[in-house]
């Protein structure tokens, strides 16, 4: 366990990187977007209710299934069909967009206009994230630098899972739940702004490919390359820990160890805690240690987390609320082992032309895995109970681990300079 001080020393570190000004403003425009999206979940679960009343939650299941759509569909056809646009004028459309669709929200009034505004928004935000993602490379081409942004990124996805709440039922004290969708629109506009003051490099490739061959180039390019094989194997185990834990931790702490909303909110604030702590430390880890034994370590950290998660249920309320955090923690800090030197990976195994192909690939192969994973912890825990789904969710990311351990061996180069030369 990292003591208090070594963590504000790694979290110094890892601010360090805020220097660049480039960098800054964009870091900026994620924090900002994030908590746009933050209040959008919120909202949108409250308008779902008001729309569908008792079945709010499959309104909202359909909802992400959509926004999972979405993000495996429209990615890289957005991608292909955009990938001689300039950075900035795409990511600024993407917001622009956004805010225009946060805007119609209020006015709902029939649960399938919910559906078609999502997908619209998700394909925005399918659009925007690989974009984004591609471009953080070459404004910090050093891979110390490079390394303490993913760390920062990461944080801020986990910190707007706790704080984005938060701040929705501070706000819900005083507003109406339809004015949050005008906060949403109010972060992406300022990410726009953002966005257009950055001087951001053009990534455009000259190669004049059909577009099926560049829709499907970063897949391919994947599929190619052990280190990527490896990664997408390991997507799949991460998916499996995080549906549980998205899907299920209302069920763990109100049906089972009867808690209360509070105790939903630290059980999915100690899963960011674990996530926030990798996240701090991993840059100076990464110095010393490749990135393949940090991932497989977290490949087998999930399976053990998963069939620890299995028992919980059969615990007391008091001794099963404190398995429960720690089996969160545990979780989110494997996750984060694979999620936050993945982008290093894609960088990596990519050059400049097919980097936004990679990226927008990882993106929506990556979410593809949560259209298994989402229906088996939702359905099957509602059916079989949480321990079989506990369980079986560990199947899968067992044989995950084992998969992207054969398809990625240790000889196989994952370092930018090792793979050039191997072209």
């Amino acid at each position: 366990m990292c003591t208090s001080a070594h963590l504000l020393s790694y979290s110094g570190i890892v601010l360090d990187v805020l220097r660049h000004t480039q960098f800054r403003r964009l870091f900026t425009a994620q924090v900002v977007a994030l908590i746009g999206t933050g209040l959008l979940t919120v909202a949108l679960g409250l308008l779902a209710y008001d729309l569908a009343g008792a079945h709010a939650g499959a309104v909202l299941g359909t909802a992400l299934a959509v926004k999972m759509v979405a993000y495996v569909a429209v990615a890289p056809v957005i991608s292909a069909l955009t990938e001689r646009v300039p950075r900035t004028t795409l990511l600024v459309s993407a917001d622009v967009t956004r805010v225009a669709i946060a805007l119609m929200l209020p006015w709902v009034t029939q649960i399938w206009q919910i559906y078609v505004l999502i997908a619209l928004l998700q394909s925005a935000s399918a659009t925007f994230t690989p974009a984004f993602q591609s471009v953080i490379p070459a404004l910090l081409p050093e891979e110390e630098h490079y390394t303490r942004a993913l760390s920062l990124s990461r944080l801020a996805y986990d910190l707007e899972s706790l704080l984005s709440p938060i701040l929705a039922a501070a706000a819900l004290t005083v507003i109406s739940y339809h004015l949050l969708f005008v906060g949403t629109a109010a972060g992406f506009a300022v990410s726009a702004v953002l966005v257009l003051t950055t001087r951001l490099p053009r990534l455009t490739s000259a190669r004049p490919e059909p577009l099926w061959e560049r829709i499907t180039s970063g897949a391919r390019l994947m599929l190619d390359r052990p280190v990527l094989r490896g990664l997408l194997a390991m997507n799949l185990a991460v998916a499996a820990a995080t549906s549980l834990v998205v899907v299920n931790t209302v069920v763990y702490v109100r049906d089972r160890l009867d808690g209360s909303n509070t105790g939903v909110a630290l059980a999915l604030g100690c899963f960011g805690f674990g996530s926030m702590v990798v996240a701090l430390t991993l840059p100076r880890v990464l110095a010393d240690v490749l990135d393949r034994r940090v991932m497989v370590t977290g490949c087998r950290i999930l399976p053990a987390g998963l069939l620890a998660a299995a028992v919980i249920p059969l615990l007391g309320s008091v001794v099963g609320g404190c398995a429960l955090a720690v089996t969160w923690a545990v979780l989110g800090a494997g996750t984060s082992m694979i999620n936050t030197p993945s982008a290093r990976l894609l960088r990596a195994q990519s050059d400049s032309d097919s980097r936004a192909a990679v990226f927008t690939a990882q993106f929506s192969l990556s979410h593809a895995c949560y259209l298994l994973t989402y229906p088996i912890a939702g359905t099957l825990g509602a059916l079989a109970g949480l321990p079989i789904t506990a369980v079986v969710l560990a199947v899968i990311a067992t044989l995950a681990a084992t998969t992207a351990v054969r398809v990625w061996p240790a000889s196989a180069p994952a370092d930018s300079e090792a793979v050039a030369a191997g072209r």
